[in-house]
């Protein structure tokens, strides 16, 4: 008996350790089991990509527009599938002032324990409302919140599809648009794809930082690509 005990505990501590794992997989930017992830693209060039997820709204988008236009900037815009149905005048304005779209899936959820088919469908749906509002180029893909799993990888696999995350997230440890600035302008580095959300009230303070993170990382010597653009230099 008490060696059942101990045996159903070394399995269940196993089990523990093995859900820790895959639960610290599930985030990773870096690594994933199936297909490329890219947080970055490794180059001697001073370039780099940024990026906005989520959206479009009606609110915001006019105001992150005209900023990167004064600035002469292309962006690459991770947009949700059901926001792009609500606002389509938004989305076919990013696509006129000639920015990258991607594809941040149709409901934007955690995409870790899901099916193949709600893969395939919020991916799918999402790819095909990029295409109807007017995008030609190619739709990169980033996970929501960076998460993922056994399914998504998968799919991205079979389909030639590369994961894009990213290694400066300042939102993530900070809130103050000058802490914005500092941790961004400290941590970018050649091939970094920054990581920025604009489309919200919530996130004015990531609004104002856009406008001077340009500015410093031009001083720095740095060149705005679309994530797109990375990884062909990468190539």
């Amino acid at each position: 008996m008490k060696r059942k005990i101990i045996i159903l505990g070394c399995l269940l501590l196993l089990l523990f350790g093995v859900c820790i794992l895959l639960f610290q997989i599930s985030k990773s930017r870096t690594f994933q089991f199936f297909g490329e992830i890219y947080p970055r693209v490794e180059t001697q060039q001073k370039v780099v990509a940024l990026t906005f997820d989520d959206g479009p709204t009606r609110k915001h988008t006019d105001e992150i527009l005209g900023i990167l236009r004064e600035e002469n900037v292309k962006a690459t815009f991770y947009l949700v599938g059901s926001a792009i149905e609500e606002n389509q005048g938004e989305t076919e304005k990013i696509i006129q002032e000639g920015h990258e779209i991607g594809n941040h899936t149709y409901h934007h959820k955690r995409m870790i324990l899901v099916s193949p088919d709600v893969v395939k469908n919020e991916i799918e749906t999402t790819d095909e409302l990029i295409k109807k509002a007017g995008y030609k180029g190619d739709i990169t893909f980033r996970p929501p919140f960076g998460k993922k799993l056994f399914a998504l990888p998968f799919y991205l696999s079979e389909h030639n599809r590369n994961t894009i995350t990213w290694d400066v997230d300042p939102e993530t440890f900070v809130e103050k648009s000058e802490d914005i600035i500092k941790y961004t302008l400290k941590n970018t580095k050649n091939g970094s794809i920054i990581l920025l959300h604009v489309a919200y009230d919530s996130r004015a303070e990531s609004m104002k930082s856009v406008r001077p993170i340009i500015k410093n990382l031009r001083e720095k010597g740095f060149e705005f690509k679309t994530v797109s653009e990375l990884l062909s230099i990468k190539n």
